[in-house]
């Protein structure tokens, strides 16, 4: 048990480092491409994704969920899930093809064709490496998988901007979303060394096939939820408007996808190994979540204050109509932040008929609320989005806890010291903005708010709320021996 807190702890910070390092390649690539490409151009891929996107979701038919929440997984289950993963991606890029004709036509646009057709392949590289992944991270060798998800981030987009610069324009970004996947499951094999072996009957997956089905179809409720909004705008008002509300959304879902990536696998599978051991399970699920919590506040808050110079900067001159979407959309970085780990915690207990049903009421909830929006345009979804968002955010947490060992007022108690620092923060950065924005470019605005915003909540964090001691204990940890690490995680 301590050399799983020691695993967990250096594999979270091993995949921090790799999410920062993919911020940073994901905004670069942001910031290059909307320079060398248009609104069209990322629409028109938009476009494909949002429709390719649902059937990503069943390229493992949730088998590497299934065999990282199990105790005990034999060699023979591993390669039997393999070859399940290979036909079922196999399926899904003949689907692709054969509807690319019908994805052309829903959005009369026949440049669709060949980037749909193109895309299918895909499929078939994130299925040849599902459960290599899944093996890594049974093994918590979450310092590999962060080295290959970056490996192959890096490779994917600097592909994509010579191709961009050259003059490929949306093909650049057809190759960005091949090339990633392609690398990252060569760099995943060759790390794992695991060769499948045949696929057997009666090897015990049957449990394993239920749950990773219920998982696919949890996904596929919440991928519907999330993205019908750019299927809408597409539809109804075209890939002008589409490019702009999808890159006002990317600029919100790097840093919720970053963060959730970077501490979600290594707390599933940490969770997951002591799902026996209630006190050790409450007191890991709620340190991770006051973490969680931390650091996705200030860039929330960011976001929120500074949207206007946020796009300018990293979007560029003619992107200024995606700062009032991008302002609509930031409420939903803290939800998703707040939500995902409960998310989390469902899974490494094998609730996942609540998970389903509660997410289906989400679904119809947000849905609801960017279609009554939908008339008013990209801005009218990005507001009823966040909206529905925000309503439905506490009834949703408190059923999703009912019955498990964490309660809502423990949730409260575990951000509340975050929270508190976030909202002297924004005091005080607003104020500073006020005073002195007017007499700056907007780099320096932003960076002049940003410092503000940042030095106020790390103070107000670290030494009025107290949380000094925790944060060293643990960064102490992550150099030192497991019983200190052990202490971070205990003390509060």
């Amino acid at each position: 048990m301590k050399d799983l807190k020691e695993k967990t702890i250096r594999g979270g910070l091993a995949r921090i480092c790799a999410q920062a390092a993919n911020f940073g390649l994901r905004l670069v690539a942001l910031m290059v491409l909307a320079r060398l490409l248009g609104p069209k151009e990322f629409g028109l891929v938009g476009m494909v994704t949002a429709f390719t996107g649902v059937l990503d979701l069943f390229r493992d038919f949730g088998l590497s969920t299934a065999s990282v929440q199990r105790e005990t997984v034999t060699e023979e289950q591993v390669s039997t899930l393999f070859w399940i993963n290979v036909l079922v991606g196999a399926i899904l890029a003949g689907l692709v093809l054969a509807l690319a004709p019908v994805i052309a036509g829903f959005y009369h646009e026949p440049r669709l064709l060949w980037i749909a057709r193109v895309m299918a392949a895909g499929f078939i590289f994130n299925a040849t490496g599902v459960q290599h992944s899944a093996r890594l991270q049974r093994e918590m060798r979450f310092t590999a998988l962060a080295v290959i998800s970056t490996v192959s981030l890096v490779i994917g987009t600097t592909v994509a901007i010579v191709m961009a610069k050259v003059g490929y324009g949306y093909w650049s970004l057809v190759a960005m979303t091949l090339l990633s996947p392609l690398v990252s499951t060569i760099g995943l094999w060759l790390t794992s060394k695991w060769v499948p072996g045949p696929p057997r009957r009666q090897v015990g997956i049957r449990s394993m096939m239920w749950f990773g089905g219920t998982v696919t179809l949890n996904g596929l409720v919440c991928y519907a939820a999330y993205n019908l909004d750019k299927v809408l705008l597409g539809r109804f008002w075209g890939a002008g408007i589409l490019g702009l509300y999808g890159r006002a959304y990317q600029l919100v879902s790097i840093p919720t996808n970053n963060l959730n990536s970077a501490v979600g696998e290594v707390a599933f599978s940490a969770l997951s190994r002591v799902q026996g051991d209630t006190d050790r399970f409450k007191n890991y699920f709620l340190k991770g979540y006051s973490l969680v919590t931390a650091m996705t506040l200030p860039i929330t808050l960011a976001c929120a204050l500074f949207a206007k110079d946020l796009t300018f900067v990293l979007l560029g001159p003619k992107w200024g109509d995606t700062a009032g979407i991008f302002r609509l959309l930031t409420p939903t970085i803290m939800i998703f932040a707040m939500i995902n780990p409960i998310g989390w915690l469902q899974l490494s207990l094998g609730m996942v008929l609540r998970s389903l049903k509660l997410d289906v009421i989400l679904a119809c909830i947000v849905i609801t609320g960017y279609v009554v929006g939908l008339p008013y345009g990209a801005k009218g979804v990005a507001f009823g989005f966040s909206a529905a968002l925000i309503l439905w955010f506490v009834p949703h947490v408190a059923l999703c806890l009912k019955g498990t060992m964490i309660s809502l007022q423990d949730l409260v108690l575990s951000v509340r010291r975050p929270l508190l620092s976030g909202i002297a923060a924004t005091v005080i950065a607003f104020g500073a903005q006020f005073v002195l924005g007017s007499l700056l470019s907007p780099f320096w605005r932003l960076a002049l708010g940003g410092t503000v915003l940042l030095g106020t909540y790390m103070g107000m964090l670290l030494y009025v709320m107290g949380q000094k001691h925790f944060y060293l204990q643990l960064l102490r940890g992550l150099r030192k021996s497991t019983p200190i690490a052990e202490t971070a995680l205990a003390s509060a």
